[in-house]
């Protein structure tokens, strides 16, 4: 008997017809209307200003007239890419731009996590917010103003570096004269300014660690050090991850209009980087394709760059973003 009821059973749910899945999914959708609504100004932001300009990528393949337009013009295939590979300026401007970030990353991009973890070590509260407000207080200086100061500062006459650098028996620097000052300039003005705001999301990371982890390490005799390095660690080393992922996305570019204002006569053999070639043959020099060029080989190094460190985190069991 009881055979039959399930034969019956299964012999009904055979025959009922199973919905489709098109119109489950427009049934999640009307029944959560409300979420679709607050995410659609985000996805019209990216498609208007973000997937709509690919269109004109196409650039990058043809030669350019703006009497014919983008589909009118005649394409060239890869000739742009082959001229930029055979110029002079494709080695110097590729290693100044990976050099500079390869020091970003070495120098300013530890430098946050060791400041997170040194700062959640402060046991007095309002100590602790005043170094916090101090030292991201420099994330909201405009870049002008920022190249502005590090001119005052490094002026070889008057400035206050050299000034001390005079007090001490040493001899004046023309730092914006030199070009192998400039990579050293703008690590360090970038760990001045943006170190403290980095910390913020490690600070936020190490909210939650659970107490009671540090109180058993104290019981068992860690040290604070200990305690950092196999606790607080571990716990926001998904985090690093995450960030040097998608630091690594866009690591054949710079801050485009703080290197420009750096960037003189006297030490353009150090400064000048991708960013800025594509500015000047695109902008000023009206070489649209070839300047387009440029830009999407750009683009290519941090997609790649981006998809190996995504895939070096998963084979080392870290966390990746997809």
């Amino acid at each position: 008997m009881m055979n039959t009821k399930l034969e019956r059973t299964a012999l009904a749910q055979l025959k009922t017809p199973a919905k489709p899945k098109a119109a489950s999914l427009w049934h999640r959708v009307i029944r959560n209307w409300q979420l679709y609504v607050l995410l659609l100004p985000l996805l019209l932001h990216f498609a208007i200003f973000q997937y709509a300009p690919m269109y004109g990528l196409q650039i990058a393949f043809k030669n350019f007239r703006a009497i014919d337009g983008i589909w009118g013009s005649p394409w060239v295939g890869f000739d742009h890419f082959e001229r930029f590979f055979r110029s002079y300026q494709f080695w110097n401007t590729l290693q100044n731009t990976l050099l500079i970030n390869l020091y970003d990353l070495v120098f300013a991009f530890p430098i946050a996590i060791l400041f997170a973890l040194m700062l959640n070590q402060v046991a007095r509260l309002r100590f602790k917010k005043w170094v916090q407000t101090i030292t991201y207080a420099p994330h909201f200086i405009s870049t002008v103003v920022l190249v502005g100061m590090l001119y005052i500062f490094l002026n070889p006459r008057t400035g206050m570096i050299n000034n001390w650098i005079d007090l001490f028996g040493g001899e004046r620097i023309n730092f914006f004269g030199e070009a192998a000052w400039f990579k050293p300039m703008y690590v360090i003005s970038e760990i001045w300014q943006t170190t403290g705001w980095s910390a913020i999301i490690y600070l936020a990371a190490l909210t939650s660690v659970d107490p009671q982890l540090h109180e058993a390490a104290i019981m068992d005799g860690a040290s604070k050090l200990q305690r950092v390095r196999h606790i607080d660690v571990p716990t926001i080393m998904p985090v690093i991850m995450i960030m040097l992922i998608l630091k690594m996305g866009h690591f054949a570019s710079l801050g485009f209009s703080k290197v420009l204002l750096m960037q003189n006569s006297l030490n353009i053999d150090s400064s000048e980087v991708i960013q800025t070639y594509v500015y000047k043959t695109g902008l000023v020099g009206a070489q649209y394709s070839y300047s387009a060029a440029i830009g999407l080989f750009d683009n290519l190094i941090n997609f790649t760059l981006l998809l190996t460190m995504n895939q070096l985190a998963k084979k080392l069991k870290q966390q990746s973003l997809f």
